[in-house]
C-alpha cells in the first residue's frame, strides 16, 4: 500500500528534525571540546612546550605561562612553515646550547609527529610534567595524542584564536575527524599509556 502525501511529509519532517537535532548536539559538543577548554588551574611543570603553527597566537601564551609559573624550559616546535614564523625566528635567533630554550623539529609536520618528538624530549630530559600550549580548538586532540606517548603529566593550556563563524565550523569538522582518528588509531600504541 503506497504512502499518502501527508504520511510522506510527516516522515520527511521527522527525518529533518532528527538531522537538525543531531547537528545541534554536535555543535554543542564541539564548543565544549574545541572552545571551552581552559583548565581550572595551571601549575608549574618542568617545561612549557609550544606546538607548531599559529605561532603569533601560541608563542606569547607559552612565554606568559613560562614567566608566570617560573618554568625553567621553553620548548618550541620548529617547522619552517608560514604559520610558525615567529616561533621559527625565535629558534633561529637563539644561542645554543641554551638550557632555557629547546627547539625541536618533529619527524612529521603534524600533531602525531610532535607527540612522538615530545615523548622523546620528556624521556631524554627526565621531565615528570609538561605544559603544552596550542590553540583552543587543538587542545583536546593534541592532549590525547601526547598523552598516548608519555606517562609524564601533560597539562594543556589554550591560546585563543580570533576565528569567524565559518572558520570555527571548519575547525570543528577538522578536529572532530582528528579526534575520532586519534581514538581509533592511538599514537605510540605500544607505549602502554
Amino acid at each position: 500500500m503506497p504512502l499518502s502525501v501527508p504520511a510522506v511529509n510527516t516522515a520527511t519532517r521527522r527525518v529533518l528534525a532528527f538531522a537538525a537535532g543531531g547537528v545541534l548536539l554536535w555543535l554543542i559538543i564541539a564548543v565544549q571540546l574545541f572552545i571551552n577548554v581552559d583548565p581550572l588551574s595551571v601549575h608549574r611543570t618542568d617545561a612549557v612546550i609550544m606546538l607548531g603553527g599559529a605561532a603569533s597566537e601560541r608563542l606569547p601564551v607559552a612565554r606568559q605561562v613560562q614567566a608566570e609559573f617560573h618554568i625553567p624550559v621553553l620548548v618550541i616546535s620548529h617547522t619552517d612553515t608560514f604559520g610558525n614564523r615567529e616561533a621559527d625566528e625565535a629558534c633561529n635567533s637563539a644561542a645554543f646550547p641554551n638550557a632555557a630554550v629547546i627547539c625541536f623539529r618533529p619527524p612529521d609536520l603534524d600533531t602525531r609527529g610532535e607527540a612522538r618528538a615530545i615523548s622523546r624530549l620528556i624521556e631524554a630530559n627526565g621531565w615528570k610534567s609538561v605544559t603544552v600550549v596550542t590553540s583552543s580548538y587543538h587542545v583536546t586532540r593534541a592532549g590525547r595524542l601526547i598523552g598516548q606517548c608519555t606517562t609524564a603529566e601533560v597539562q594543556m593550556v589554550a591560546s585563543h584564536p580570533g576565528l569567524d563563524l565559518g572558520q570555527w565550523i571548519r575547525r570543528f569538522v577538522i578536529e572532530t575527524g582528528g579526534l575520532i582518528d586519534a581514538s581509533l588509531r592511538p599514537e605510540c600504541a605500544n607505549h602502554g599509556s
